[in-house]
């Protein structure tokens, strides 16, 4: 099992930060291009599991995956979306991007007088952190060459 790449988004869209561990593929695309589709899909997709589920889903749009990966979705209040993407093995993982968030995201960017909170996060600091806890959770395995 692996953990392929994370996107942070801001609630218009931005996308705050990007990491990538175990991607083999690139889109054939810029990286900009790239986080406008992923954030347009993800939009697309919970606009549409609102109006589509025959009961009030409490929880919204978690996850869905494809014959190739699992995509992991997790929505603040405030609008900040985190997106995990995984081997189709991985579980749900709504406590572990909630932890990315509040962790990660609130204690080292929102409650940083340094960091505008519109910015794309530079913070070496929040890398090196968030790095370290990816590669420790225990699906996180280096894919083979």
């Amino acid at each position: 099992m692996t953990v392929h790449n994370l996107y942070i988004f801001d609630r218009s869209g931005a996308c705050l930060y990007y990491g990538e561990w175990n991607r083999r593929k690139t889109a054939g695309i810029s990286r900009e291009e790239e986080f406008k589709l992923m954030y347009g899909m993800l939009f697309s997709i919970k606009s549409f599991i609102s109006k589509m589920s025959p009961t009030d889903m409490k929880d919204g749009f978690l996850n869905f995956q494809t014959s190739r990966y699992k995509l992991h979705y997790y929505e603040t209040p405030s609008g900040v979306r985190v997106v995990l993407n995984t081997d189709l093995q991985v579980g749900s993982l709504r406590d572990i991007l909630h932890q990315i968030y509040s962790t990660f995201v609130v204690e080292l960017v929102v409650r940083n007088p340094l960091v505008s909170q519109r910015d794309v996060v530079r913070s070496e600091l929040f890398k090196q952190k968030l790095d370290s806890f990816i590669r420790g959770l225990p699906f996180f395995a280096p894919r083979p060459a």
